[in-house]
């Protein structure tokens, strides 16, 4: 609501409106206090009404008004006024007297005045540049001149501070147009300036990150104004503008022949579209300017690498005006022609809500899919951290999505070909849903799936089950439901995920994750053959342009593929950056339809390698290992003092980490895959898996101290890993994979001792079900065995007595992982999914008496949530039982971290023909 003459806004005297903009009504105040005049900037009110924004708003206008420079308009501060649904939220400015360069463009400058005006623009960025600031919105309507010639600029960072946190820091940047060259989110995020159409940087109107650099392009395109009188790019439209700016390369023969030419090359310098090839710091600019301004006779002479050139130069000189004059005639025809296609139109990217107040699930797979025909949007979301999840179901046509019953926990979903049915992974289940509700249909057992594709003839090709190697293999089932039928054979350490048929049905594309966080594009010819590697890459998908899209941290790279050679073809470029990412898990967040749409969310990649923490039973968490770095299954020595990780370096090897003295020891040295290191009850040894002899995952044992060689201490067809050591030192618990029964509970006995030596016995089975049983863990006193079991769908905690018989008791309700049993008191630890790609730490009191074995409700220790690492266990207890070394989540995000917002790219197979052009046949 406008405000009128005479209002006051704290010590603020509203004189006189001054304009409307992007964030908001402006007026001319008088600052009651200091006697002064000042601009207020009135923030809309739906954007106040978000607290979070309010207080992130609040904190970049500190930083803003920081800046402290004569060529700045000053940020004042922020001014709130009234209370309630009334209160006024406002940016007190520096009020700058003066019409602005916008008013003074309407014919070219004199080079004089644009030489001083320029230096003074560019002693401002450099200044906000120092200080890591960028305007992103600079043009000459943001720019004023005093009547004394001093420059100031406008708006310093309040592209910025407009923008969400995913829009501000990811290069999804949502770009909404309308029909003014200005560009807003007005229907999306009220009043989010993100730049003017005309100044934009090309890899600003493309939605990608931006920098410093972005200022430097428009400071080029505002100096190149100044001299001609005219706008370098302009069009009826946002949309024609934008195209112009990503197609049209800047005009520099525009420029007047009193052009200096070390301006001349500043601004070729300036206006290059490669960031990259771009001058590189605003400040050599001002370094031109000023020489310029001081040396006019010297800035007005050729540049010495003209002079150079002689006579050569001047007789090539008739030849190049011919050249000039014939690309002159080929440009004017090739615009008259009648035959000539319409401009390419820019991909066009939109940022929307998902339509439901919720968060997108994206903790195992990919959360949002499209149909095929681009008309539907299904995504796998949850209220909060408690809520296990459903399926979303929106019609793009429509605002509002629409929860489907029955889809409880639901993860992965995926689209039939005619888009009537979704298909999902749940409760160790795979299952369908009609898109207009109805109860879901159970197709067949998927303990933990990743990724699914459904085929024109009716077929389901999906990853059933990733948590065992070697049962880690990519299946089919009718569509109708069934017996699930094998399609790939095993991949020894690798986890093969996120399935994709290939037009014609002749072969079908998947990732391949390792342990060591590598990931590979593979591609398995259909029904049989050879499977081969075709590049780098996660979660790849097939686009009817012709490329294969995959991702590389955090970017969606494309490259041009030959279905009926099944080749690639040609290297990958990148084509979108910050995509939200797992590589860890191998996954991306982005999915496509056959009309040309890309949707995905805007991120970055999760798996960044963290450092190791304390967490103490308070939640704090302090260093424990600082260097960040590729970890997984900590394991603490007896006594306290160190602790034995597998680190993904070159290989995958066994390291310790003493603490105390803050050094790092590693074990293995071969470069075959070693990991998951558990000690022995005298912490003299550690005992491990390995590959080393060409083998499956078998167990190996090594002194800690690096002494003595490698001895092998079992020998079998199927994967296993160590689980722990009864306090005796004669028996081992061990998981071990079988395509049969699925992973089961093995014991392996151990005769000897250190003075006699050591030698091991035959493994016996301890568990073996249908079910996945793993990670078996001692008791203190080594009466009891705790493991995990998928048997009623998602992995619990259990605990059974050691040897056995015995009973069985359920530890875990909703999800356990992981135990962990304190030395000190009768508590049993486990770990449990909580969403948002996090952990937390559960905690459950027990009892024994004889044979039986009692324990309380488990609940959380602590709130504090950590980070799952790549490679099965993800934290350890310490033997004091107080901490535990964790991957610490940044304070920022701890706890649940809403995601509810999507990018559509519109015309993004032509981008993609663009960027990765496939041959024509």
């Amino acid at each position: 609501m406008p405000l009128a003459n005479g209002t006051c806004l704290g010590s603020y005297e509203i004189i006189a409106p001054l304009g409307e903009g992007g964030m908001g009504e402006v007026y001319r105040a008088r600052d009651a206090r200091l006697g002064r005049d000042v601009a207020i900037k009135i923030i809309p009110d739906n954007y106040a009404a978000d607290p979070e924004r309010l207080a992130r708003f609040e904190r970049e206008a500190q930083v803003l008004a920081s800046l402290n420079h004569p060529n700045i308009a000053a940020i004042y501060g922020v001014e709130d006024s009234g209370s309630g649904q009334g209160t006024v939220h406002a940016l007190v400015l520096e009020f700058v007297d003066g019409p602005t360069l916008a008013d003074a463009l309407a014919a070219p400058m004199p080079v004089p005045d644009v030489l001083a005006i320029a230096r003074q623009i560019a002693e401002a960025l450099e200044a906000a540049h120092e200080q890591g600031i960028v305007h992103r919105d600079l043009k000459p309507a943001n720019v004023k001149v005093r009547p004394d010639g001093t420059v100031k600029v406008l708006d310093f960072g309040l592209a910025k501070l407009a923008a969400p946190d995913v829009a501000s820091s990811s290069p999804g940047r949502a770009i909404g147009l309308t029909a003014s060259p200005t560009l807003s989110l007005q229907a999306t995020f009220a009043g989010m300036i993100l730049g003017t159409a005309a100044y934009m940087s090309p890899e600003q109107a493309k939605g990608k990150p931006v920098d410093r650099r972005a200022d430097i392009w428009a400071f080029g395109v505002v100096l190149w104004e100044m001299l001609t009188g005219r706008r370098m790019y302009d069009g009826e439209t946002a949309a024609e503008t934008l195209a112009r700016v990503i197609e049209r390369d800047p005009d520099l023969n525009a420029l007047p022949a009193s052009t200096p030419p070390a301006v001349r090359q500043l601004l070729e310098r300036c206006l290059t579209k490669d960031p990259r090839s771009r001058l590189q710091a605003i400040g050599e600019a001002r370094i031109v300017l000023g020489r310029a301004i001081a040396e006019p006779d010297a800035a007005a002479r050729p540049a010495a690498a003209d002079s150079v050139r002689g006579s050569r130069g001047r007789r090539a000189l008739p030849w190049a005006l011919s050249a000039v004059l014939v690309a002159a005639l080929a440009a004017a025809v090739a615009l008259w022609a009648p035959w000539k296609k319409a401009p390419r139109l820019p991909d066009t990217r939109v940022s929307v809500e998902i339509g439901a107040d919720v968060s997108l699930a994206m903790d195992i797979g990919t959360a949002a899919v499209l149909s095929r025909d681009g008309q539907l949007l299904a995504f796998a979301a949850q209220k909060d951290l408690r809520d296990p999840g459903q399926i979303y179901i929106r019609r793009l046509a429509q605002l509002e999505a629409t929860p489907l019953a029955g889809t409880d926990g639901a993860r992965g979903p995926f689209f039939s070909p005619d888009g009537q049915w979704i298909a999902f992974f749940a409760g160790g289940k795979l299952k369908k849903v009609a898109v207009t509700g109805g109860a879901p249909i159970t197709l067949c057992d998927a303990p933990n799936g990743r990724g699914g594709y459904w085929t024109d003839d009716g077929r389901i090709f999906f990853q059933p089950d990733i948590s065992a190697a070697v049962n880690s293999r990519i299946a089919e089932v009718s569509s109708d439901g069934g017996t699930p039928k094998v399609v790939t054979e095993p991949e020894g350490v690798g986890r093969p995920r996120f399935p994709q048929v290939l037009p014609g049905g002749r072969a079908m594309i998947y990732t391949r994750y390792s342990p060591g966080g590598a990931a590979d594009v593979m591609l398995q010819p259909l029904p049989a053959g050879d499977r081969k590697t075709l590049m780098r890459g996660a979660y790849v998908r097939y686009a009817p342009s012709g490329h294969l899209l995959y991702i590389q941290d955090a970017t969606l790279f494309a490259v041009p593929f030959d279905v009926a050679r099944l080749a690639v073809i040609g290297s990958g470029v990148p084509v979108v950056e910050g995509i939200a990412a797992a590589p860890n898990a191998a996954g991306g967040q982005f999915a496509l339809s056959d009309s040309g749409t890309l949707m995905y969310v805007a991120g970055h990649s999760v798996s960044s390698d963290p450092p190791i923490s304390w967490m103490d039973r308070s939640g704090k968490t302090t260093p424990l290992l600082p260097k960040p770095s590729n970890w997984s299954n900590p394991r603490f020595s007896p006594d306290g003092t160190r602790l034995a990780i597998d680190l993904a370096e070159a290989s995958m090897d066994v390291w310790v980490y003493d603490w105390a003295r803050d050094t790092r020891t590693r074990l293995t040295f071969d470069p075959s895959v070693e990991m998951k290191p558990v000690w022995t009850p005298d912490g003299r040894r550690i005992v491990f898996s390995s590959n080393k002899d060409k083998a499956p995952l078998n167990l190996y044992w090594q002194r800690a101290d690096g002494a003595g060689e490698i001895q092998r201490l079992t020998t079998s067809e199927h994967n296993q890993y160590a689980g722990s050591w009864h306090l005796s030192g004669k028996y081992l618990a061990f998981m071990q994979e079988n395509p049969t029964t699925n992973p089961d509970i093995w014991i392996l006995p151990m005769e000897g001792d250190e003075a006699s030596g050591w030698k091991p016995g035959k493994p016996t089975i301890f568990l073996a079900t249908p079910a996945n049983e793993s990670e078996p863990i001692f008791s203190p006193d080594g009466k009891w065995i705790a493991y995990q079991s998928n048997e009623s769908g998602v992995p619990e905690v259990y605990v059974r007595p050691f040897p056995g018989p015995g009973g069985k008791w359920q530890i875990s309700s909703g999800g356990g992982t992981y135990p962990a049993w304190s030395r000190t008191k009768q508590e049993l630890f486990f770990s449990t999914v909580t969403g948002a790609l996090q952990q937390q730490i559960m905690v459950a009191r027990y009892r024994t008496e004889g044979d039986s074995f009692a324990a309380d409700r488990a609940e959380p220790l602590t709130d504090t949530r950590f980070l799952p690492r790549p490679r099965q266990r993800s934290f350890d207890l310490h033997p004091d039982g107080n901490r535990f070394a964790v991957a610490a989540v940044p304070p920022e995000t701890q706890g649940f971290e809403k995601k509810d917002k999507l990018v559509f790219v519109f015309n993004f197979f032509d981008e993609l023909n663009r960027l990765a052009p496939v041959a024509k046949k």
